[in-house]
């Protein structure tokens, strides 16, 4: 496992050996209920991963999903996805009957995740498992209720309105008095939706004890998880409902200003993402609490955290609420080596790799060199004629973090097809590809004997899928995060290939592979 150690200045760095891993959401494996959950196949996959070598199994954010299905836009960043909780097991608990799963139409297409179907399915089976389960876990459930106090009461009230108010932003719910958490309104809403809070509080104890038992037998096969946590949350959440005065919004909590990137070479209008800002001056008068909560939610669930958009530690994009595009954005300071410093301060074990992709600036990269985390490279980036080359791997530092591309990136083989002529002969060269080896593994190879100390590839590129597998393009709706693994993709012979990959490079346990040579 790698492992942090503090040095001069409380900085911490990387500083044992090399090692690998896979990126897989979870949502992504094969299964019959028409998305991933957290059972047996998730199980099978982490046997695969130490088959294959594999220190690390790289996740996206775990929370709830709202409209999009977008992992980075959630009702919560404490809570869990409902979606991924395994409905055998409950079977398996006494909790549902087989028979009351077996007829459901969870999907069709096995490669693709039918969220409508899902969605409309799904919580009246959780509602079932409810019904036989909160009188007879009530004392494993109240203790859930009381070590996550701090979120999961709002959580549970507000996720109950939503459906009171027909799933409608709570900006948009017709009770003001609600909208603005006045003690009368909390009180009445408590009382009137009662059986609707208990059912999204058992929702949470479900997932919660699915996962907890999922990451200690992940963690006994030496794999250790890496977790994605987004720099913002969504407008539409608890987290902004619960604790406006943490963000920059309005008297009627509407947002001020919002957040987005600049124009660039990939996009005239820039990116208007439209997340409500952090009110900076707010949480670090207070030290910086809410973060602190959200990072020791995460710290229970990942053994590594990756922070996305990190350089909005740094200097932020703020667009005036409104706006269209967010041509019309101005930078402004973040919070920058303050809150790196208290994360580290209270969250001595913990592990951080920073998404410093994107708009680079000298601010950002000092933050990066401040905190000690490792930054990312992205081999895609490498050969783009558009961009500068400071992520081909001669220019690589130790302490990184290499992907072949992240979940916004296309896999290898479609960016191939998608990539300028003068790019691919660029990366055929540099990288010395040929056809016995394949250019996907060639791309893989450049990756792996990188000196970079973690190498990370999205499963797709192992498996050399192209077009209609990718799963996330930015700044689109539809099509996005529905890709799914399906059963028997995962080969002997392809665990056996990815084993002498990270043997050949020196990011294999050494003790491990002397184990599986006798």
């Amino acid at each position: 496992m790698i492992k942090l150690t503090y040095i001069s200045k409380g900085v911490c760095v990387f500083f044992v050996e090399r090692s690998s891993g896979i990126l897989l959401h979870i949502a992504t494996l094969p299964g019959k209920y028409g998305v991933g959950q957290m059972g047996s196949e998730a199980r099978r996959f982490v046997d695969y991963l130490a088959e294959a070598g594999q220190k690390y199994w790289q996740v996206l954010p775990l929370v709830p999903t709202g409209y999009g299905d977008s992992p980075y836009q959630s009702f919560s960043t404490f809570a869990g996805n409902p979606y991924f909780i395994d409905l055998d097991m409950l079977a398996e608990d006494g909790l549902l009957r087989k028979d009351e799963i077996a007829g459901i139409n969870w999907g069709t297409e096995p490669r693709y995740v039918d969220y409508g179907r899902i969605y409309e399915s799904r919580f009246d089976v959780l509602s079932k498992a409810k019904e036989r389960g909160w009188e007879r876990d009530k004392q494993k459930v109240n203790a859930f209720i009381e070590r996550n106090s701090r979120w999961l009461a709002d959580y549970a009230l507000f996720m109950a309105l939503k459906r009171h108010f027909g799933m409608k932003s709570w900006t948009e719910w017709e009770d003001e008095d609600i909208r603005l958490r006045k003690p009368a309104a909390m009180a009445k809403y408590r009382e009137l939706l009662r059986e609707d809070i208990e059912l999204f509080t058992y929702i949470q104890y479900l997932f919660f004890e699915q996962w907890t038992k999922l990451k200690a037998y992940i963690n006994g096969l030496g794999i250790g998880i890496i977790g994605d946590i987004p720099i913002y949350v969504a407008m539409d959440s608890a987290d902004v409902w619960a604790e406006p005065e943490f963000f920059q919004l309005d008297e009627k909590n509407l947002p001020v200003e919002v957040s987005g990137v600049p124009p660039d070479d990939f996009s005239a209008e820039g990116q208007l993402w439209g997340n409500p800002l952090y009110d900076w001056d707010k949480m670090q008068s207070d030290g910086f609490g809410w973060w602190i909560r959200r990072i020791d939610g995460a710290g229970k669930m990942y053994d590594v955290i990756r922070i996305d958009h990190f350089r909005g530690l740094a200097s932020y994009w703020s667009v005036p609420y409104g706006e269209t595009t967010a041509k019309n954005g101005k930078w402004r300071t973040g919070p920058g080596i303050a809150l790196v410093n208290a994360l580290k301060g209270w969250f001595h074990n913990l592990e951080f790799i920073a998404e410093d992709l994107g708009y680079a600036t000298s601010d950002v990269e000092k933050l990066l060199k401040e905190s000690g985390f490792p930054g990312m490279k992205v081999l895609e980036f490498a050969f783009d004629s558009r961009d500068s080359s400071g992520y081909l791997p001669h220019a690589y530092i130790e302490n990184c973090t290499c992907y072949t591309g992240t979940h916004d990136n296309s896999p290898i083989a479609l960016w191939r097809e998608e990539a300028a002529p003068e790019d691919i002969a660029y990366c055929e060269k540099y990288l010395g590809l040929n056809k016995e080896e394949g250019f996907n593994w060639g791309m893989i190879r450049g990756g792996m004997g990188s000196v970079a100390r973690l190498f990370v590839a999205q499963m797709q590129d192992y498996l050399e899928l192209g077009a209609g597998c990718r799963m996330n393009k930015p700044s689109t709706l539809g099509g996005n995060w529905e890709w799914r693994l399906l059963s028997g993709e995962l080969t002997d012979s392809l665990a056996d290939r990815i084993y002498d990959a990270v043997r050949i490079y020196g990011r294999i346990d050494r003790k491990k592979d002397e184990s599986k040579s006798e």
